[in-house]
This record gives structure tokens, sequence and C-alpha cells, in this order.
């Protein structure tokens, strides 16, 4: 099979089923690492946060990264035209029939389960985020970084603050960055 084809039927397929947004494309995305050599889980993880201080979806951004990194310009084009497919050709399937599509019992129903389901993926991805982030592989396994693991707590007690709040993403990132780089000397 073409690498086109290929990079187009995964992040079709991932399109298509990742309902809830960019978090909802960790699993798919997760599960891409796995089975080909795209990305490793730790791109992923740099690219979760990159994704959050530029603009673009997670799984747009992710898609145009793993088909470029694969099969260039062509690559990173096809696979996030294939990820925007599905949304569009549905939103103009939903838009059409709106009305009467928002108020059938069977898709109230199939929202009702789909929720908590996406709600259960996205918890796993963000498991899967917090290994990755929080320990560090070692000759014997895996240990866990105290250092990551203090940042994590100190960030997230900040970002608590009523203050802090309205602080926009990108000074989180920054700010966690410059930490990261005084840690890591």
């Amino acid at each position: 099979m073409s690498i086109y084809l290929l990079l187009f039927y995964e992040f079709f397929k991932t399109g298509l089923f990742a309902i809830g947004g960019g978090p909802a494309t960790l699993p798919f995305l997760m599960d891409i690492s796995e089975r080909y050599n795209w990305y490793t889980m730790e791109d992923l993880s740099n690219m979760i946060a990159i994704s959050e201080g530029t603009p673009g979806p997670l799984g747009i951004n992710m898609s145009t990264y793993a088909g470029f990194h694969t099969a260039g310009i062509l690559g990173g084009l096809t696979a996030t035209f294939a990820l925007v497919l599905p949304s569009i050709v549905i939103i103009i399937i939903i838009a059409k029939f709106l009305e009467n599509f928002s108020q059938n019992k069977y898709v109230k129903g199939a929202f009702y389960g789909i929720r908590p389901a996406v709600a259960a993926l996205i918890a796993a991805a963000v498991y899967n985020l917090f290994q990755i982030a929080l320990f560090v592989p070692t000759d014997t396994g895996t240990q866990i970084s105290i250092k990551a693991v203090v940042l994590c707590v100190v960030l997230f007690g900040l970002m608590q603050i009523k203050r802090l709040k309205k602080l926009h993403p990108v000074v989180w990132l920054i700010f966690a960055a410059v930490v990261g780089v005084v840690f890591q000397f």
C-alpha cells in the first residue's frame, strides 16, 4: 500500500471517530505511534506541549507532523486533509438536516452513550501522558522524576489561584520551559 494511502486511511479513521476534538484524538495518535514508526510517544508528548502554545488543534498539528515526517510536504498535506475530511462531510450533512437530527431520540441516545466513552478515552490518554511526563526510563525500568512531579504540582497549584487563572496558556508554557531549563542544569 502506498504510504500516502496509509497516511490517508489512518488519519481519516482518526478524524471520523475522534469525537470531542483535540484531546479525543490522543488515543488514536497513541495507537498510530505504536503500530507505525511515524513518531514516538516522546514526539507525541512534545507535540502536545507545542500545540498548546501554537495555533491549530492538536490533532491537525500532529497529523501534519506525522505526515511530513513520514512522507514530506505531500505526506503532511495528505494526513491533515484526511483528518479534517470526515468533520467537513459530517458538518455539511448535519447542517442540512439540523432540526430533525438534533431532536431524534436515537441521536440523543447515541450522544448520551458517546460522551462518557469519550471522557474515558481522554482520561486514558491523560494517564499515558502523565507516565511519559513524570517517569524517566532507567536501566531497570522506569523511575519517577521528582523534579517533573514537583513542577506539575506547583504549576497545577498556581493555576488554581484566581488571579493566575486568567493568564494565557502561552505564559504557563514559557514559564514551564524556563523552569525546565533551570532544572536540567
